[in-house]
């Protein structure tokens, strides 16, 4: 009896609910988004005291989703196959609440305020070798640039600004708290939204001028300014400067056994505006300088390094589809190997 009541009184609000007009609901929510990406690459490394390798690589495969809980929460979910390691993690896990382009609010596992090549990560790059100058995104993290935290940014016309508070333990192994924060004014187009690109392929006219910083404890710091000149040619194509500086005093980084790392880098592209096929070419150099100060031990040996990298790539669809050649030399003056790489890359997205 007690089964039949309860189906009864479910039944009615069935009907109940079906009744109400549409315009008393809640509005429908877009349909969650999912996609995919792969970066792939054949390449071919010069060790100089060693024997040199051949080796086809599968770099990296992601899983993209996105969906909305309410039309003022959002929730982000991707991950990664990392080829370096072989194994599977998550890039973002991210709860987003938003009522306005100027109030955000995220928490969960997401790239905190840094710097530019943190906010584009290697998918959205305009070269193949990120993250092996030893300034590039040199800031701590649990996971491809990424930490656990909260944050607040938002987005006032043509000035961007961010910050937060991240998971010590899991990114340094220091239980204290990393604050973070980073400002960012775009003089010419804006460029909306938290995470960033290395290049817009002629969409827009960039001149951005960005600084960022964290901190943990009182003694462990790191930060940046970083800036990105692009501009327009006729017919499709698009000349861009990318420049910054780093320093990471005590937290972050390239190598753990010293206190002190600092430098900077400067790349300029260019893309021809005339299609070739069902794409344009592009050509790209990059050069990088890094300082490594202040080891752990008397046996660990100030250096510096010296990066110069080369580009020629064939754009077919912006970051959805590319094929990169690039030539990589990586030059020490004491400490390490100079070594050189030669290869081809490819990244396909969807």
């Amino acid at each position: 009896m007690v089964l039949k009541r309860c189906l009864s009184v479910m039944w009615w609000c069935a009907v109940l609910a079906s009744a109400v007009p549409a315009a008393a609901q809640d509005p429908a929510l877009p349909a969650p988004t999912i996609g995919a990406g792969m970066r792939a690459s054949f390449v071919h490394t010069d060790p100089g005291d060693e024997d040199s390798s051949d080796r086809f690589l599968l770099d990296s495969a992601r899983l993209y989703v996105n969906g909305s809980a309410h039309k003022n929460v959002s929730f982000m979910f991707n991950a990664e196959y990392n080829g370096g390691t072989n194994n599977v993690g998550i890039l973002d896990a991210v709860a987003q609440f938003h009522t306005s382009p100027k109030l955000n609010v995220w928490v969960g596992r997401f790239l905190p305020p840094s710097d530019r090549a943190n906010l584009y990560g290697p998918y959205y790059a305009n070269h193949w070798a990120v993250y092996t100058d030893g300034v590039q995104d040199g800031y701590p993290f649990v996971f491809q640039g990424r930490d656990n935290g909260a944050m607040y940014w938002g987005q006032f016309g043509k000035v961007k600004v961010s910050g937060g508070a991240f998971d010590g333990a899991s990114s340094t192994g220091t239980d204290t708290l990393i604050a973070a924060g980073r400002v960012q004014v775009d003089l010419w187009d804006a460029e909306a939204g938290y995470y960033l690109n290395g290049t817009y392929y002629g969409d827009k006219n960039i001149l951005a001028i960005g600084g960022a910083g964290q901190t943990q404890g009182s003694d462990k710091n790191a930060y940046n300014v970083d800036f990105l000149l692009e501009r327009k040619v006729g017919g499709g194509g698009a000349y861009t400067v990318e420049a910054e500086w780093a320093k990471y005093d005590g937290l972050g980084g390239y190598n753990g056994a010293y206190t002190s790392n600092d430098g900077g880098y400067v790349l300029g592209a260019y893309l021809f505006p005339a299609l070739v096929g069902s794409g344009r070419f592009q050509v790209l150099g990059k050069f990088a300088h890094a300082r490594f100060r202040e080891g752990a031990t008397a046996a660990d040996l100030d250096f510096d390094q010296d990066t110069t990298e080369l580009n020629l790539n064939y754009v077919l669809r912006q970051f959805h589809a590319r094929v990169m050649l690039f030539f990589k030399d990586t030059r020490f003056n004491a400490v390490q190997p100079d070594s050189k790489q030669i290869g081809i890359g490819l990244q396909v997205q969807m």
